[in-house]
């Protein structure tokens, strides 16, 4: 290994939206290659002949090639340095790096200028000294799975801001629909059907006021689907709920009901995009990983889109040495606070790591207490340890606790069972 660091070319790359800044250093730290190419096809055939004749110059056999995460502009430089034929000769690893780990890096070197060449210095330095943690580029397969499981994360976000935007346009017009205490609420999902319907089908409360109770049974019922089992106490709370909110001015009640149905049309358009994505994923995943992805798809839960956002953030589960770094890459750590005999009780997720990974592995433990008793009662065990976060705090625990549990059945490649097969100390 030591041969192989010895003979390697270290390529730092500073990728902004039109250029590519390059420098490469030997495992000496002398400067071998300083370059400045366009950010375009032509500009990354010059840095691939440029990083060729320094390797062949300077009798090297290998290339770690990193660069910063920087959006989507760094996307096309990587995967094209990491499947070009020519420089697959030498072993190239290509990675894209957190630009707040190379940040914090470059605190270590004292009063130096933030230039362009001098970012590309500390990158391939950086890469030199061995602090690369993250994994090397996957390739084109893993980069259109993950293009769609990331797409689908930013249309939940994109519901989710949606829902939460709206909330102040439900309490105008219905107030007590928006801040009623549970056991009094007429509808579970306030964003489902039969909510929508009444917010968007009356046009003022004292429709639904002084509405008899038949309708009000005969109008959830329809709404409904009769899948209320008691539409006669719905209706009831509904009317009660009506009577209980603020009234507006006459002229407020439309334009609200605009913007309230609006936002309806907003989240249906975006949740059917969502059913969209999920086909896709589906289909793109056939064919990548099929034993890890059995593997992730036996344990009750998880279906086919978590195991693929989990598999497209991963990749293979060698690139991991441990549970541990698993859930570090993803950000499931806790920083301890602690000085002299003191200790605190609240500490905070890191989440420096993969955010996507994160969201899928608290998506699937959120599902995975559903369907596992074992890690339903962890759940409710950690949920009733503290009165701060409650759900927050249990569902990334049992997040971590999930972590175990794939990173065992991955390393084994074995299927789920309930003699916790699979399981990794």
């Amino acid at each position: 290994m030591k041969n192989n660091i010895l003979k390697t070319l270290f390529v730092g790359i500073d990728v902004s939206s039109t250029t590519n800044v390059l420098c490469a250093l030997d495992f000496s730290g002398d400067k071998l290659l300083n370059l400045k190419a366009l950010n375009n096809q032509p500009g990354a055939e010059s840095i691939l002949e440029s990083i060729l004749s320094c390797l062949d110059s300077s009798s090297l056999e290998y290339a770690v090639i990193a660069l910063e995460s920087t959006s989507f502009y760094s996307t096309h430089i990587a995967n094209f340095l990491a499947s070009n034929e020519r420089l697959l000769a030498y072993k190239p690893l290509v990675y894209c790096l957190n630009p707040k780990t190379v940040s914090n890096y470059r605190k270590s070197f004292v009063d130096m200028d933030k230039t362009d060449p001098l970012d590309a210095f500390i990158i391939a330095d950086f890469a030199r000294c061995g602090r690369i943690t993250s994994q090397p580029w996957r390739g084109a397969q893993f980069l259109a799975l993950q293009r769609l499981t990331r797409h689908r994360l930013h249309l939940i976000e994109c519901v989710t801001r949606e829902k939460t935007y709206m909330v102040s346009n439900i309490y105008l017009k219905f107030s007590e629909l928006a801040v009623i205490d549970k056991q009094d609420r007429p509808f579970s999902n306030t964003y489902g059907v039969t909510s929508a319907a009444v917010l968007t089908d009356f046009l003022s409360l004292d429709d639904i006021t002084y509405s008899s109770i038949e309708e009000l049974v005969v109008f959830v019922s329809d709404k409904g689907r009769n899948r209320f089992s008691d539409p006669v106490k719905t209706a009831t709370l509904l009317q009660k709920a009506a009577r209980d909110s603020y009234r507006l001015d006459k002229v407020l009640y439309e334009p609200l009901n605009v913007s309230i149905a609006s936002s309806f049309n907003v989240i249906k358009a975006l949740e059917d995009e969502v059913k969209t994505i999920d086909k896709a994923i589906e289909k793109t995943i056939k064919g990548i990983n099929t034993t890890e992805f059995q593997s992730l798809t036996s344990i009750p839960g998880i279906g086919p889109v978590l195991a693929s956002g989990i598999l497209s953030e991963i990749g293979t589960i060698t690139s991991f040495k441990s549970h541990d770094s698993l859930a570090k890459y993803a950000g499931l750590t806790w920083r301890v606070n602690q000085s002299g005999n003191f200790k605190s009780e609240e500490t905070r997720m890191t989440k420096t790591g993969n955010k996507y990974l994160r969201y899928y592995l608290i998506e699937a433990s959120n599902s995975v207490k559903n369907h596992v008793p074992e890690y339903k009662e962890y759940y409710q065990k950690k949920f009733g340890e503290v009165t701060k976060h409650s759900h927050k705090r249990a569902l990334a625990l049992t997040s971590r606790k999930l972590v175990r549990l794939i990173f065992g059945l991955l390393t084994k490649n074995q299927i789920y069972s309930n003699d916790k097969v699979g399981e990794s100390q």
